[in-house]
């Protein structure tokens, strides 16, 4: 399995509209990449320094995360960027398990 540790800018304006998505279950049918992103963006982190959602996503599209970036994420969010491309999904969430909640962190800043 093919796993990347992804960058993105929040469109803040739009994100409690991908929250209703994920919460209403619209994005996990989505084949063949909906049950990976809806996964790694209910884990994701949020880099208080950059600014920045950080998650770890299953993903076998060249270029990385292409239709995933068509169908959700340029939606949601600018400079969406793969850091590395073959990652270990434990240890990558590892990586980030200081880092705090995406959600959370948003829902404290509205």
């Amino acid at each position: 399995m093919a796993y990347r540790l992804v960058r993105a800018r929040p469109n803040h304006d739009r994100l409690p509209e991908l929250r209703d998505r994920l919460d209403d279950g619209e994005i996990e049918p989505m084949e063949p990449f909906g049950r990976a992103l809806t996964a790694a963006l209910e884990r994701a982190k949020f880099d208080p320094e950059s600014g920045e959602a950080v998650w770890i996503e299953e993903d076998y599209c060249t270029p990385p995360l292409a239709m995933e970036r068509e169908a959700v994420l340029d939606e949601y969010f600018e400079d969406v960027t793969v850091v590395s491309e073959d990652v270990d999904e434990t240890a990558g969430w590892k990586r980030l398990e200081d880092l705090p909640e995406f959600w959370e962190q948003l829902s404290n800043v509205q």
